[in-house]
């Protein structure tokens, strides 16, 4: 096997230009090593071979490193007459020794980055199938998302987004879990388990909210019945959405979410919703107890559904993120876009730290396909 071949094992080819790092170390210290007075040794640096080989390389190449550190310090011995010498002899035995940990130590490593590789394989697929990336495309809208997991090496936390068809509109869900970490995604699963399950029903927006609610409250009540309400904190808010096909209006159902914003001709408008129901989770209320607020949504608007972590994410100077004033500037956009210059926008204003999960959704109507009837009031 040829050295290139044992580089290409461990990675890019920037690794060919690495190895020229312990082999000139290797050259240096054996010519050094000859040409220096009787009583100054530098065999002992080999070891720094290995070891830097390490940093880059596998387990083979960095045997390899480890058989031409122990031939240049024989080379050496060879050269000053000492090759028999139990003071050289040890040297090699210590450089022997030394190699061989830094193999194994190789050979751990390379184990424990291929298990991490393949669970994290196995939690990206998990994830894909727990929150599928919502469609593209729906009757006559055109959607897009957005997602960004505080949580390091995850690609979902507690926010989550789901979309689903009737035979007449599109139905929306973003919602915001409690919580972080596995417990929130847990949550984050049922609730969109239980939208899709409900939305084929095709039921209205107040019972659909019950439907979310109770899934719920009963998650968190089913192993202790007897657990008084306020002691359990597992809620979500959301909002709950109907777009018709063929009206310019949207319905909502607000659970204690931030409201959506309306983009239009250089302007962000909050669309002002008068009526906030409880988190689901926390709600308990019935089908008659729920209010569905109507708003315009006309063929030139993009509505922009967001969570509180877009609200929240904070510059170094601890500034929070101004949504409303930064999403007027691109109101002409289509949805693809917004939430384009959204996400580069909002990583710049936090410089890449955010401390709660975010999530986006836009909204807007497909060029060539758009509503025909009438516009609905608020």
């Amino acid at each position: 096997m040829t050295l290139g071949e044992l580089l290409d094992l461990r990675g890019p080819r920037s690794g060919r230009a690495f190895v020229l790092i312990p082999l000139g170390l290797i050259a240096a210290v054996c010519t050094v090593d000859v040409l220096a007075p009787p009583d100054i040794h530098l065999g002992p640096l080999l070891v720094a071979a290995p070891a830097i080989t390490s940093a880059f390389a596998g387990p083979r190449l960095t045997t390899l490193i480890g058989f031409l550190a122990v031939g240049g310090q024989i080379a050496i011995g060879a050269a000053r007459g000492v090759l028999t010498t139990e003071n050289l002899q040890a040297q090699i035995a210590a450089l022997i020794l030394v190699s061989a940990m830094i193999v194994a130590f190789c050979l751990f490593r390379d184990r424990h980055e291929h298990q991490l590789t393949q669970s994290r394989s196995v939690a990206q697929a998990v994830q894909e199938v727990l929150f599928p990336p919502l469609p593209q495309r729906s009757g006559t809208l055109e959607i897009a998302s957005l997602y960004f997991a505080a949580q390091d090496e995850a690609s979902m936390g507690g926010d989550l987004f789901a979309a689903a068809r009737t035979s007449h509109s599109t139905r929306l869900l973003i919602a915001d879990v409690r919580g972080k970490g596995l417990p929130a995604i847990s949550h984050a699963s049922l609730l969109l388990g239980a939208f899709r399950a409900a939305s084929h029903r095709q039921p209205t927006l107040p019972r659909l909210a019950v439907h979310l609610d109770g899934a719920m409250r009963w998650d968190r009540r089913q192993w202790q019945p007897h657990q008084a309400p306020d002691t359990d904190e597992a809620f979500a808010t959301a909002l709950i959405l109907d777009i018709p096909d063929q009206e310019s209006v949207v319905h909502i159902v607000t659970c204690g979410h931030p409201p959506p914003l309306l983009l239009d001709h250089g302007h962000a408008e909050t669309l002002p919703v008068e009526w906030i129901a409880p988190p689901l989770g926390l709600a308990g209320l019935t089908a008659d107890e729920y209010t569905v607020e109507s708003f315009d949504f006309r063929t030139s608007d993009v509505l922009l559904l967001y969570t509180d972590g877009v609200l929240e994410a904070r510059s170094p100077e601890g500034d929070f993120y101004p949504l409303s004033l930064r999403a007027a500037a691109w109101s002409t956009e289509p949805p693809g876009q917004v939430l384009q210059h959204l996400g580069d926008d909002l990583i710049a204003h936090a410089q890449g730290r955010l401390s709660d999960d975010a999530a986006a959704v836009a909204i807007g109507h497909r060029p060539g396909d758009l509503p025909t009837a009438g516009r609905g009031s608020s």
